[in-house]
């Protein structure tokens, strides 16, 4: 006992001896510090108070707790800066690719902001210069779109580069047609190495124009994503894509809340859209109608498409998808429409009208179940009706499901379409590193 208290004797004058140490290096032998400027209050306070802290400043700083606390923490914000950058450094490194996109089609802001989950600076959607970057996989990307981007004239940055174009009509295809030789001068001249293509594909599939381009037909394009249901998809070179959403009348990335997924909504469906003279979607009209279903619907019908909506026209449409359990997809020159994709935002369950239109979209050696095969394969919940007069019974069902059973789908709509939208991503990702990476076979 009595050595355990001579050792705790000892352990306390040993402190005791290093602490004043320190506190007489402190006063005596540290470095003075240049007497900080007084504050404008100071200037003008009690003279005792300024007098007493001007005779005082040789040897006690008052400001000398703050500043040392402002160091650590400078130090630590440095500290954690330096890790950043470490791990963005490396984190490059790691990379293989660098893949340049020319987002000259507004369905490459479908694939930049919305699949990718990128952002693009200025955020103003009408700039004429609009760029963006991130690492995937092993890959890095940037993204270049706007009126300002045209061949020749801005900084081809990475070997390897997709082009976004539209191909839905002839006008669309003479301009995307200057891209394509464009990429094809830069890849014979070395300057790039592999050329993929994602395209807004027409509405029938009308796209033999893009085929001498392709790597397999004597071209130079390595890889091909194309919307709807063409019928050359193989998943080897060529890939369904999705429509997405019409970005090209700004049709925003909707990020779910509380109450898109829990409140009521005021109407059963909705279906806000062009009615053209005898079609389906004349039939859909008449039968909401003649039972009075257009009382319990949201139902806007205009003779004549508009390719840009009004301010006042496009919030009646979101907020159409926000208030409504589903949205009616009736066929239009093409099964597929945005509105499939702009419901799936909203948590409004598409009601789709299932059937082939005309033109030359349809089954392919990949897929057989068109239309819609790139949805359905990736198990869809939608509604998949072949004519409108189900529609009736499907309100019906609709009228006596709780609050909780559709909670409960709009989560697994939603879940679904983040799912469906990271799937497609990491899809894009893999097959262009499958193809532009060399292979490590021997």
């Amino acid at each position: 006992m009595r050595g355990a208290r001579r050792r705790l004797c000892s352990a306390l004058i040993v402190a005791y001896g290093l602490f004043s140490l320190y506190a007489a290096y402190t006063v005596f032998l540290r470095p003075r510090r240049p007497a900080a400027p007084r504050s404008h209050r100071d200037r003008h306070g009690p003279r005792g108070f300024t007098d007493h802290v001007a005779l005082g400043n040789e040897e006690w700083n008052p400001w000398d707790a703050d500043e040392k606390n402002e160091l650590a923490a400078s130090q630590q914000r440095y500290e954690a800066n330096l890790k950043k950058i470490k791990y963005a450094r490396s984190h490059l490194e790691q990379t293989s690719l660098r893949v340049q996109i020319w987002g000259k089609a507004a369905i490459g802001l479908y694939l930049w902001q919305h699949i990718f989950g990128g952002h693009l600076e200025p955020t103003d959607v009408i700039a004429q210069w609009r760029e963006g970057s991130q690492n995937a996989g092993k890959t890095y990307f940037s993204f270049l779109t706007g009126p300002s981007v045209v061949p020749g004239y801005f900084s081809v940055e990475a070997e390897h580069v997709v082009l976004v174009l539209n191909g839905r009509e002839p006008a669309k295809i003479a301009y995307a047609t200057q891209w394509l030789h464009h990429a094809q001068t830069l890849m014979e001249t070395r300057k790039i190495q592999h050329v993929a293509v994602v395209l807004l594909g027409n509405e029938q599939c009308n796209n033999a124009w893009i085929q001498p381009y392709l790597k397999r037909n004597g071209g130079f394009v390595s890889l091909l994503f194309v919307t709807y249901d063409y019928a050359f998809v193989n998943e080897e070179d060529i890939f369904q894509w999705p429509l997405g959403v019409a970005t090209y009348r700004n049709f925003p990335v909707v990020e779910p809340s509380w109450s898109m997924l829990h409140d009521p909504r005021s109407y059963l469906c909705n279906f806000l859209g062009t009615v053209y003279k005898n079609s389906s979607r004349e039939t859909l009209i008449e039968i909401l109608k003649q039972d009075g279903l257009d009382k319990l619907c949201w139902i806007a019908a205009r003779e004549q498409w508009q390719p840009q909506e009004t301010n006042e026209s496009f919030k009646n449409y979101q907020d159409a998808l926000l208030q409504s359990d589903l949205t009616l997809c009736p066929v239009g020159i093409n099964t597929e429409c945005y509105r499939i994709y702009e419901a799936c935002s909203y948590g409004s369950l598409p009601v789709i009208e299932d059937v082939m239109t005309p033109g030359d979209c349809g089954n392919s050696s990949a897929y057989h179940s068109a239309p819609l095969q790139l949805l359905k394969t990736m198990g869809a919940p939608f509604i998949f009706i072949k004519n409108w007069k189900e529609l009736p019974a499907i309100l019906e069902k609709e009228k006596k499901m709780s609050l909780q059973e559709k909670i409960q789908r709009r989560k697994k709509l939603l879940e679904w379409y983040r799912n469906f939208k990271a799937w497609m991503r990491q899809k894009f990702i893999n097959t262009l590193e499958n193809s532009f990476l060399p292979s490590d076979k021997g």
